[in-house]
Formats: structure tokens, C-alpha cells, sequence
């Protein structure tokens, strides 16, 4: 049962009790206070560190940058299923505890001055900081905590009952105290990701239903907070001057804009017109064609626009055509498979992205946890050895390599290939039409949010029909798109999996079988398979990195043979495009570009810019 707050009067001898117990504890395992808590290994940076390395601490506050969104929002309130949250409603907010960019995971403190750990990791324990205050003065507190992360768990989006479900208990420790209790839980993730909760103000909510979706400007603690929007069009955030952490060292040469404006565009297309006139001042840039075709226009010719191709060290992630495996047709795994041999890749990056990618051939790409090196051995192979007759035999005996093609356009290996799959599952044509032993006609939907993604899709529909397969496209608003998908009505989609260097307990939102069915979810496919549920509480429980490593390998491997995927491409750097008027550190972050929180207008830039703008009538 979770203790709340308003529960401390009724069972004060409880608390008591369980006080005294976490002290005992603490000094029989003498945890001590310390300034920062790395997942695997110590913190880069010491206890009296003075900033990050990638920041400018001198960095010039001041100015205003305009960035783009893309389709719409309905709500501020960016915790709960319902509505499409605002773009940088984020920015409102502290977190317990904030992580460093040159890290794989370790976070330091910031609402909280100090966190205690046992060796055990069956509790954490956050102090916080005497200056820490919400916008209205009012400072933050214990009972912030709690009543954020007991909200959070009853009226909060699914995903919260999944990430924090090992904690047992949450209760005040002490006036600047608050200790989370998760006793027998091998979950040695939990002290760090209970740090990056984004805590909510009790005073402020209490009275509003936290359930529904609002317009109305929330209370925050963080460096930003609203200044104005326009229902779905537009919002603008201002820098809270008086902001409570900004000479932290975890804060110094951050949040340097005056203001952050999103304006929303119907698509990405359009944008790409609005960002040439100086509509927004800077675009993270996901098309090659784009990339390599539209920037060519006189502020560019002119050295007003900068291109930027920033190499990264984090993992790619996973992009593709996603299966719903809910639905009849894609239950079988040779369906799967077949139809990844129906998709050109080779053809589709030579013709259509100017060869600018890599095809992905792992979910954690870009990095040392991809299985896409080699065959499985130590410790890897140990955890698959356990599972071996539950697995497919090339788990064991070959990497995972989608199909390839020589990109003449020619296919028809592949297509053979893909049509002995299907034979193998029960399907065989007739009169140009793939039927099931009942008759039934193989046809299905792509759904899609992006008609830019609809040049992808279409040479896979050609390939497809070839095989008497029917596959219609259809493309749809934002909020369709987003409520389509929390019910999971579609079957297929493309999407993407975000991963990060250190993979944990989100993994049971992506694959788990218990949130197989759960509204909302981010395990989409429809995954519900006892050996990947086990493969993820390893992950989950590793003790130090090298486990990390082998276990997320031994799930990729996984992953990779089940078919889930028709995997797309990715790019090992990020594309940015903007108008020269910023500044930026000497010291780019290994796993982030920085922008918008360690930029800022650069003056003499910004001037430059602005006499640009107005002889050229932009």
C-alpha cells in the first residue's frame, strides 16, 4: 500500500517504525548522502564540480529562438493518456534528479541535493534542496514528492504503473526528505529513474481533476514557464528570471533563451517552406531528400542558414514497418518475414534518400549493445542456452541481417523467397489474389501520420501486390493517428523504438506481455512471449555493464528473429539546419547536439540576421 501524505496522522506509529528501520539500516550499511548515482560504475563528475563540459557557463542570457511542431495540441497536461500535450511543456518542470549528456546514465542532483543508496539498491532515499520553489515562491516539499508519484501511479498514463511498479511504499523521512521503499526488487534501475520524475505541485492540483486534459498554464519549478499559445497553433515560454536552480552546477550555461516559441505546421513539408521565409529559426532535419534538395536558397547561398551534420554515440533505435501481431494475417512469423523481403531498401536509399543511410539491422544500432557483431558467446550465449528450445535455430547459428537486394529494382529473388514463406504459412495464389486455406484474400492497412513517409510505403505496396498481397495506404491527422494507435487499431504502421545506452524498465512498456493489451502502451506490436518477459527482467537486473551488455544483446537477438520489424535505416549523426544567429559550446555532448538548452542568441549574429531578413523581405 502506498502511504500518502494525508495518511501520516492516522498511521503515525507506523511511520515511526519504518522511520527508525531506514535509519537502522542506514547505519548498518552505511549508505552515505552523495551528490550524483551512476547506473553502472562512479559519476564522471566529482561532488564539487562546477558545470558539465559541454556547456558555456559564460553563455549570454537573452534573446528569442522560434522552433517548429508539427500537427497539433490540445493539453498541458503531458502525464495522463488523454489529449496531444503541447511541444516543450517539459520545460516547465524539475525533475528529483537530472542526467548528463557525456554519460551513459548517471544523474545528478537537482530538486534533490543529495541521494543515499544501500549497495542493495532496496530503497533510495532524496533530500532536497532548502531553495528548491515552485514559480508562486511556495517551496517544494516532501508531500510534492509523494502526492506526484501516488497521482502519477492512479490517475497518471499506463506507462507509470509499468516503469515504478516495484515500489512498495513512499513516505516522508524527515522535512527535506522523502524515501522510496522497494524491498526483495532486483530492480537496480529504480533509484535513477525515480530521480527523473517530474515533480508536480500538490497545492496547485488539489481542487483540479489531474485526470482530464487542460489549457490552462500549470505551476512548475523549472527555467521556463508559459507566457502565451494559441490553442493548437502555437506556444511561447518565457526564462523565469528569479529561477530558482539556475546557478547549480547542473544548471550553469543551460536555459540561455529569453524565449522558446513552438509554431505548429500541418506537416513537414510545409514547415520546410515557413523555415526558408524565417517563419522558425532552427529544424532538426529527418529527410535526406530535404537535406539534400531543399536548402539550396539565397539565405543559405548567402551564409545566413547553417547546415550541421553533428556525429552522435547513442543508439539509433529501431524504425520500421511495425506489425500488429493482434491481427490473424501477422501472427505468423514467416508472414513477417516474408513481407520484409517485399521492401527494397538498397533501391529505396539510391533513388529516393540519395544513399545517405545504413540499413538497421539491430535495436540498439550505433552502439556496443547491438547483437549485429557476431554469434552469441559467454554470458550472452549462457542466457540463450536456457531458451534454446523455445528459439529459432539461427538465434544460435547466424547475425541477423535483413534482406538485401542489389538496388537494380529487380527483386525477384526475394520475391521467390518471400512467396515460399507464405506457402510454408498456409498461403498460396489465386487468380492474382494471396488466399488462406479459407479463402481468405490477404489484404491490410498501412496507417500513417506523415505523408512524407507515403514514398516509402509505396514501392512496398508494389512489391507486394506481385505476391497478391493488398496493402492500402491511408494517412491520417495527429490525434487520429495517436488514438488509433493507443487501441491499437492498425496493422502496420511505421514507427520508431527510441533506446539509450543504459535499457532498463522501459523495455516492459516495449515488449512485456503484460502491457500487450494495455491502451496506450508502447508494445505496439502486440508482443506476448514468456522468454522475451524474461529476457527484459535481466536486463532490467543487471548487476554491472558487462551483464547489461550481454543481456540487451541476448533480447535483441531475440527481437531480430521474431520478425516484429520490417526494419528501416538510420543515420549515425543528427542533421541540423539553422539561421546563424546563435552561439554554441566549444564542446559537443557525445550523446546530444545540445540545442535548444546549452545555445544562445549570439548578438552581433542576431543583428546580422535581422538586417538580412528585412532587405531580402523575409
Amino acid at each position: 500500500m502506498m502511504v500518502g501524505i494525508y495518511q501520516i496522522n492516522r498511521f503515525f506509529c507506523l511511520l515511526m517504525c519504518l522511520f527508525f528501520l531506514h535509519e537502522t539500516k542506514t547505519f548498518a550499511n552505511e549508505p552515505t548522502a552523495r551528490h550524483a548515482i551512476a547506473m553502472h560504475g562512479a559519476p564522471k563528475y566529482l561532488r564539487n564540480f562546477q558545470h558539465f563540459e559541454y556547456v558555456n557557463p559564460n553563455a549570454p542570457k537573452g534573446g528569442a529562438v522560434v522552433n517548429e511542431a508539427t500537427g497539433t495540441f490540445d493539453s498541458f497536461n503531458a502525464f495522463i493518456l488523454k489529449g496531444i500535450p503541447a511541444a516543450g511543456i517539459g520545460l516547465i518542470y524539475d525533475s528529483l534528479m537530472v542526467g548528463s549528456s557525456d554519460e551513459a546514465f548517471t544523474n545528478y542532483g537537482l530538486l534533490a541535493e543529495s541521494v543515499v543508496v544501500p549497495e542493495d539498491r532496496s530503497w533510495v532515499t532524496f533530500n532536497l534542496n532548502s531553495e528548491a520553489r515552485w514559480h508562486d515562491g511556495k517551496p517544494v516539499t516532501p508531500e510534492d514528492v509523494i502526492w506526484t508519484f501516488e497521482t502519477l501511479l492512479k490517475k497518471g498514463h499506463p506507462f507509470y504503473r509499468v516503469y515504478y511498479g516495484d515500489v512498495k511504499t513512499v513516505i516522508k523521512t524527515g522535512n527535506r526528505q522523502v524515501t522510496f521503499n522497494f524491498p526483495g526488487s532486483t530492480n537496480r534501475e529504480l533509484p535513477l529513474i525515480l530521480g527523473q520524475i517530474s515533480i508536480l505541485p500538490k497545492h496547485y492540483w488539489e481542487g483540479r481533476d489531474f485526470s482530464k486534459t487542460t489549457l490552462e498554464p500549470p505551476l512548475g519549478s523549472g527555467a521556463y514557464k508559459i507566457k502565451n499559445f494559441e490553442a493548437g497553433r502555437n506556444v511561447t515560454y518565457e526564462r523565469v528570471k528569479d529561477y530558482w536552480a539556475k546557478d547549480l552546477p547542473v544548471k550553469k550555461g543551460q536555459s540561455n533563451f529569453d524565449e522558446l516559441r513552438y509554431e505548429y505546421y500541418r506537416d513537414r513539408e510545409v514547415a520546410t517552406e515557413a523555415f526558408k521565409s524565417g517563419a522558425f529559426d532552427f529544424r532538426s532535419e529527418n529527410s535526406a531528400k530535404r537535406w539534400a534538395t531543399q536548402y539550396d536558397f539565397p539565405a543559405k547561398k548567402a551564409g545566413q542558414v547553417i547546415k550541421l551534420l553533428i556525429p552522435h554515440e547513442r543508439p539509433t533505435g529501431m524504425q520500421g514497418f511495425i506489425f500488429n501481431i493482434r491481427k490473424p494475417f501477422f501472427n505468423d512469423p514467416r508472414v513477417r518475414e516474408a513481407i520484409a523481403y517485399a521492401w527494397d531498401f538498397e533501391w529505396t536509399n539510391k533513388t529516393i534518400m540519395f544513399g545517405a543511410y545504413k540499413r538497421t539491422n539491430s535495436y540498439f544500432s550505433n552502439s556496443e549493445l547491438s547483437s549485429a557483431n557476431g554469434l552469441p558467446k559467454g554470458e550472452e550465449l549462457e542466457i540463450l542456452q536456457k531458451f534454446q528450445s523455445q528459439l529459432p535455430t539461427k538465434v544460435f547459428s547466424k547475425v541477423y541481417k535483413a534482406p538485401q537486394t542489389d538496388g537494380s529494382g529487380n527483386i525477384r529473388s526475394n520475391l521467390r523467397i518471400a512467396l515460399k514463406l507464405l506457402r510454408e504459412a498456409g498461403w498460396s495464389v489465386s487468380d492474382g489474389k494471396l488466399r488462406n486455406t479459407e479463402g481468405e484474400v490477404f489484404a491490410f492497412e498501412l496507417l500513417l501520420r506523415q505523408p512524407s513517409m507515403e514514398k516509402l510505403a509505396l514501392p512496398l505496396k508494389q512489391n507486394l501486390k506481385r505476391l497478391g498481397v493488398d496493402m492500402t495506404i491511408r494517412t491520417v491527422d495527429v490525434a487520429q493517428y495517436q488514438q488509433r494507435t493507443d487501441t491499437f487499431d492498425f496493422d502496420m504502421i511505421v514507427g520508431g523504438i527510441g533506446q539509450s545506452l543504459s535499457p532498463g524498465n522501459e523495455q516492459r512498456d516495449f515488449w512485456h506481455s503484460s502491457n500487450a493489451d494495455k491502451p496506450g502502451s508502447r508494445n505496439q506490436i502486440g508482443i506476448v512471449d514468456p522468454v522475451i518477459d524474461e529476457l527484459v527482467e535481466l536486463v532490467i537486473e543487471a548487476p554491472d555493464r558487462e551483464s547489461l551488455i550481454a543481456r540487451t544483446r541476448a533480447l535483441d537477438r531475440v527481437l531480430l528473429w521474431g520478425h516484429y520489424v520490417v526494419p528501416h535505416f538510420h543515420l549515425q549523426a543528427a542533421r541540423l539546419v539553422f539561421w546563424d544567429k546563435f552561439g554554441r559550446p566549444t564542446n559537443t555532448a557525445k550523446y546530444s547536439s545540445g540545442f535548444p538548452n546549452t545555445w544562445w542568441v549570439d548578438k552581433v549574429k542576431n543583428k546580422s540576421i535581422g538586417s538580412w531578413r528585412r532587405t531580402n523581405g523575409n
